[in-house]
């Protein structure tokens, strides 16, 4: 059964091949596994990110990496071989600690955790959405309150909220609380020298100013680990055959050439927040493929879903500091200029500088905490897209993807920005390369107390 199958309330089908709860459905149901409760959840986040206005990769990615640590801490006390991250992330010190002398119910904290954190960080979702939560919240808490005492409900439902809740509150604390309402600033001075970011005029976002120029600034969740050493940026030179020059030509040439199937790519892995959960909810659906395509258990469920949140989220903090760091330009001012005046990228340029690349950077991480957790090998087929009206400007059809591992994917993501014409191989190679170290730093935390992978 796959996990487009797996809820168990009447569902619906929506633009995306996501499902989520709409309302009770009379028929009686079988109940879900702990593993298809941290599914659904996942689903249920990835729906809310969909459809919740005036969000942002930058944003998206800060909101998996808090939903994953919250599902992981509403139950790792309930498994003794699990360690909390309590004390090993930056300020994260007074989480709650569960009574070792009373019973909990793991899921139902799971389930009340899920619910509390969706609902504060994505504070400006709709009224329809606050209700989605809350059917789904409802639905598992009905298929296990019956069976336990009210005072294991209570005691597993206020843990679980307590978490979430100690966890929003640090949340604030990161600089990027309520990022959404300060999407650009128009105080920003532009750096104004040779090779600058400038905005083109064919891009997704017509606005003077780029995006989140201070996100970089927020504080990251594997503070305490390795530190990233700086990208190396090739010296801005115009002249043809020079390294800088061969960077966009090479752009120039690939588009001159794109066969279909890299047409296809470039369109499949935009992921514009307008219309679809996101780039870094497309590693955190990958999440869930992994987890549903194994037989794991609901800790390690949790435990997958804080590593590949909180990897992502710190790959857009990084990747944004470097981005203002040096705050390059993209193709589509390039080309224009010193190579084909009447040049256009296949794909339209979004709002903030090139170097490195945010869809490698993030990918690259995702893949690797995935293959930390099950391995190189893992065949799958990505149908996020699955569905989707052809795009009849651009001749191009969203086809579904297969592949036999996650750094495939992760590959192919970055490679469409480079067919897409909007990021050069170079940004591509680096944010592969530094989301390898970014996740390295996550799963370096000390997830288990015995037998740490």
């Amino acid at each position: 059964m796959t996990i487009y199958k797996k809820l168990i309330y009447t569902i619906t089908l929506l633009s995306l091949v996501f499902l989520t709860i709409t309302a009770c459905s009379t028929k009686e149901e079988p109940k879900m596994s702990d593993k298809e409760v941290a599914i659904e959840w996942a689903n249920m986040t990835l729906f809310i990110t969909r459809y919740t206005p005036s969000n942002s990769p930058t944003f998206a990615s800060r909101a998996f990496g808090y939903t994953g640590l919250t599902m992981y801490e509403s139950i790792v006390q309930g498994f003794p071989d699990y360690k909390s991250m309590n004390g090993q992330l930056k300020g994260l010190k007074s989480l709650p600690v569960a009574d070792d002398s009373k019973e909990y119910n793991w899921v139902l904290s799971l389930n009340a955790g899920q619910s509390e954190i969706l609902k504060n960080i994505y504070v400006q979702t709709s009224e329809e959405n606050i209700k989605k939560i809350d059917s789904l919240e409802q639905v598992i808490y009905d298929q296990l309150a019956s069976t336990l005492d009210k005072e294991t409900v209570s005691r597993s439902v206020a843990f679980g909220k307590s978490v979430a809740q100690t966890i929003f509150e640090w949340s604030k604390t990161d600089g990027g609380h309520r990022g959404y309402l300060n999407n650009f600033d128009k105080a920003m001075v532009h750096p104004n020298r040779p090779g600058a970011w400038k905005p083109p005029l064919f891009a997704q976002s017509f606005s003077h100013y780029p995006l989140h120029p201070h996100w970089g600034e927020n504080r990251t969740f594997a503070s305490k680990n390795k530190q990233l050493e700086d990208p190396k940026m090739i010296p801005y030179d115009t002249t043809p055959g020079s390294p800088y020059y061969q960077q966009f030509e090479n752009v120039y040439l690939k588009d001159q050439e794109l066969t279909q199937l890299e047409k296809e790519a470039a369109i499949w892995w935009g992921d514009d927040p307008d219309v679809s959960f996101t780039p870094p909810g497309h590693s955190y659906y990958f999440a869930t493929l992994a987890i549903d395509g194994h037989d794991i258990s609901m800790i390690e469920s949790a435990k997958t879903y804080a590593q590949v949140g909180m990897a992502v989220s710190d790959a857009f903090v990084n990747c944004w500091k470097w981005k203002y760091q040096f705050f390059t330009e993209r193709p589509n001012t390039f080309i224009p200029r010193f190579i084909d005046e009447e040049w256009e990228s296949f794909w339209p340029d979004p709002p903030f500088p090139s170097f490195p690349s945010g869809h490698a950077i993030q990918a690259a991480a995702a893949a690797t905490v995935l293959e930390h957790n099950f391995g190189k090998e893992f065949t799958f087929t990505d149908r996020a897209h699955e569905g989707r009206k052809r795009d009849e400007l651009k001749e191009t059809d969203f086809v579904i993807r297969s592949f036999n591992t996650f750094w495939d994917a992760a590959q192919e993501t970055a490679d469409s920005r480079f067919y897409g014409g909007i990021h050069t191989q170079l940004d591509n190679e680096v944010g592969l390369e530094k989301g390898v170290e970014i996740a390295k730093n996550v799963y370096a935390l000390e997830w288990k107390i015995k037998n740490e992978k």
